[in-house]
């Protein structure tokens, strides 16, 4: 059995973007999250475009860019995802990822990790549906969920600047209001639920 610990802040969170494109808008809205995110939260992005297709064959032998993928997951204290919406769900890139992380069984480095999600987009839903499928994956994975404020931005021209700052009033308020409660969710969780190490 693993060992557990619990720990005070700051707390480490690792940032998973759920696009590989460099001209992401999702990739622009982590970086504003980031910015906004209390002195508690230590965020630093985690990458999942080196990753190649998860194959169970190499559960046993898993490669070097697999291994440092959920090592980085395993020593966080919890996860964000910032995710477009492709086609009504997430993208194959962000569901490879998972599968890598999760995987084999027995060793899912996203069990108790507490996860907020986000997510940005042209549309008027704003990644609504991909996140609900992201949360059907995520309970699954055992990952506490931080439920009490959902982010579906639509994206707008300008809305997050060259220095990673939100030029819209309202919606730099709601996004600090988002950061600052998963704080506390965090929080919560981690005193709550002992972690795996």
């Amino acid at each position: 059995m693993a060992d557990t610990y619990q720990h005070e802040p700051p707390y480490t969170v690792g940032v998973i973007v759920g696009s590989t494109a460099a001209s992401s808008i999702n990739r622009r809205l982590a970086k504003a999250l980031i910015k906004l995110a209390p002195e508690d939260l230590q965020c630093s992005f985690i990458e999942i475009d080196q990753l190649g297709l998860y194959d169970r064959d190499l559960d046993a032998s898993y490669p070097p860019e697999a291994l440092a993928f959920k090592e980085a997951i395993s020593s966080s204290d919890a996860i964000l995802f910032v995710t477009p919406e492709y086609n009504r769900s997430i993208p194959g890139a962000l569901k490879n990822a998972i599968d890598w992380a999760s995987r084999p069984y027995g060793q899912n480095a996203l069990s108790r990790k507490p996860v907020g999600m986000a997510g940005t987009s042209p549309g008027g839903i704003g990644t609504a549906v991909a996140q609900q499928h992201l949360k059907a994956i995520m309970s699954f994975c055992n990952a506490p969920l931080m439920n009490d404020v959902e982010v579906y931005v639509q994206y707008q021209e300008g809305m997050v600047d060259d220095n990673d700052d939100v030029t819209i009033d309202s919606t730099k308020e709601f996004l600090t209001d988002f950061m600052q409660r998963y704080d506390d969710f965090v929080r919560r969780v981690l005193t709550v639920v002992p972690q795996n190490r």
